[in-house]
């Protein structure tokens, strides 16, 4: 089976469930996406109802279309959708995909609701899918989402300068980290250790 076809899976534990995507996700991914403090540095700005009708529609297509498989995150303490990873890039020739596109409500960040999540999808990619390397990029100047990377064991490889425009015209430099298959057992450990 091919990774379009395995990647959109249901994955879950005791603290978190992600599933791929759905028209029936909207309202409750709406109620926790438009807090501008989300999208200071993502490469889509959500500001108004058209910005997120725009933002949750190309969400659908991609995952559809298996051009990236966009995962609806639910906290299981509160029963709430907490916000959206995704899977991307994905290489399987190269045995190599990113988790990125990553964003979670006010209400989530902090509370280890992140480590979950990198955790299942990581978990997915390597012991599934069967990827060599997991990859994630963001923000130079994403100093919480740079730490949150290095907390979950990545290592950070280097900056593309001026790699893309972001809302509003500023060229962005990207910061690359990521986790092997090698390092995965050592990265698993870590991950568990924090339940």
């Amino acid at each position: 089976m091919s990774w379009a076809e395995q990647a959109p899976a249901v994955l879950e534990n005791a603290y978190v469930r992600l599933h791929p995507v759905t028209e029936d996700d909207r309202e409750g991914v709406r109620a926790v996406a438009m807090d501008p403090d989300i999208w200071r540095y993502f490469v889509a700005a959500v500001g108004d109802d058209n910005d997120f009708k725009v933002f949750f529609d190309t969400a659908l297509a991609d995952t559809a279309a298996r051009r990236r498989i966009v995962f609806t995150v639910t906290d299981k303490a509160s029963g709430r959708i907490a916000g959206s990873m995704s899977y991307g890039n994905l290489a399987e020739a190269d045995a190599r995909l990113e988790i990125g596109w990553s964003w979670l409500g006010r209400d989530f960040r902090g509370t280890g609701v992140n480590r979950q999540v990198k955790y299942l999808l990581l978990e997915h990619a390597f012991e599934r899918l069967g990827a060599e390397r997991v990859e994630f990029k963001t923000d130079v100047l994403n100093e919480q989402a740079r730490r949150g990377l290095r907390n979950i064991g990545a290592t950070e490889e280097g900056v593309l300068r001026s790699f893309n425009y972001m809302p509003g015209g500023r060229r962005r430099d990207a910061v690359y980290y990521s986790v092997l298959r090698a390092e995965w057992p050592g990265v698993k450990e870590r991950l568990r250790a924090a339940d």
